[in-house]
């Protein structure tokens, strides 16, 4: 879901006049279906109906994708973006028997499921970051590239917009979220312009936000690193969007939602992202015996099995059919112990 690339105006009107389906690529897609695959069989083999949670709806294609290739399946659809709840669904109308859209973020996964009735599912998608309907709708303001509202809420029905932190916080919360979310080693720059900056007007466009970060980053660093204001932008989205508070909820969330021979797909695209979606998974996938101990007990067995052999990235074609993908890095587990029922 998240971009990295830098896009002209003219494509993002180009694209918000296609239908869903031609503005969106999946990323990954057929490896993701191939991976969760396996966990919908297993279901069938216990003689359920097997259940997929896409836990990033967006504009649904990978859900089509899988609804599509598999009759039985039944679609739980989650997204925080109201906007993006509309088009999925308007897409996904063909299979509205066999699906439940709800609007909620992607770690309320055990109140989405309480709410419907489900017990447990038998794989659940993950596309973590911005998604293309979020960057390509330029009012939103995700995007550096051209001007718009300084917003960047996932969900606009409800809290801060990224004005709100660069025109309320403090110097030093600005760097430790830029320096922290960004990972950029100009947060300190960055932070006083816009302090010094909001004193004499405060911020109301990416425009203007941009224009002043320019002013701080040396040319040299944004040849060599893209442009100047990357990663100042990621550190606020995160920040408003609280997207990795969230993800730490999420997936252990996810982890206990899924059945015996479950699948869970996640898609990061940021190193911070994945160290989280590696250390749950790591944690699942090794013994918690107490070294030393002589015999490994039931209570101590791995629950989840790890199906990537660290991340996968996406092929030069993928590549090459969707730049958006660029950054992409899949890890996948299968749960091998039977969940712990309350």
């Amino acid at each position: 879901m998240q971009a990295i690339e830098e896009r002209g105006g003219n494509v993002e009107e180009q694209d918000a006049a296609k239908p869903t389906s031609e503005r969106h690529v999946p990323v990954l897609k057929d490896r993701c279906i191939n991976l969760l695959a396996p966990g919908f069989e297993a279901a069938r083999s216990r003689g359920e109906t097997p259940i997929v949670i896409d836990a990033t709806l967006g504009m649904g294609g990978h859900s089509e994708a899988m609804l599509q290739r598999f009759p039985d399946l039944h679609l739980v659809g989650i997204d925080r973006d109201e906007e993006a709840l509309a088009l999925a669904g308007a897409r996904l109308e063909p299979f509205s028997d066999r699906t439940d859209l709800v609007h909620a973020v992607y770690d309320e996964i055990e109140d989405v499921l309480a709410d419907l009735g489900i017990a447990e599912v038998h794989g659940i998608l993950m596309d973590l970051g911005v998604s293309s309907l979020q960057l390509d709708e330029r009012e939103r303001g995700f995007a550096y590239s051209y001007d718009a509202p300084l917003d960047m809420r996932m969900d606009t029905s409800r809290g801060q917009t990224a004005a709100d932190v660069v025109n309320n916080y403090s110097e030093e919360e600005l760097v430790r979220i830029i320096r922290k979310w960004g990972e950029e080693k100009f947060a300190g720059r960055i932070a006083n312009r816009i302090v010094t900056a909001r004193a004499e007007k405060p911020f109301a466009t990416t425009g203007e936000l941009v224009e002043q970060i320019r002013g701080v980053v040396p040319a040299a660093a944004a040849k060599s690193g893209g442009h100047p204001a990357k990663r100042t932008f990621q550190a606020l989205r995160i920040e408003v969007n609280e997207e990795l508070d969230v993800l730490e909820r999420a997936i252990p969330a996810a982890v206990a939602a899924t059945a015996l021979g479950g699948r869970i797909v996640v898609m990061s695209y940021h190193s911070l992202e994945d160290k989280i979606v590696k250390s749950v998974f790591q944690a699942g996938s090794k013994s918690s015996a107490p070294l030393g101990f002589p015999v490994e007990l039931e209570e101590h067995k791995p629950e989840l099995k790890t199906l990537t052999k660290g991340t996968e990235v996406p092929t030069a074609a993928e590549i090459a059919e969707n730049p958006r993908a660029a950054s992409a890095r899949l890890r996948a587990v299968e749960r091998i112990k039977p969940r712990r029922v309350a």
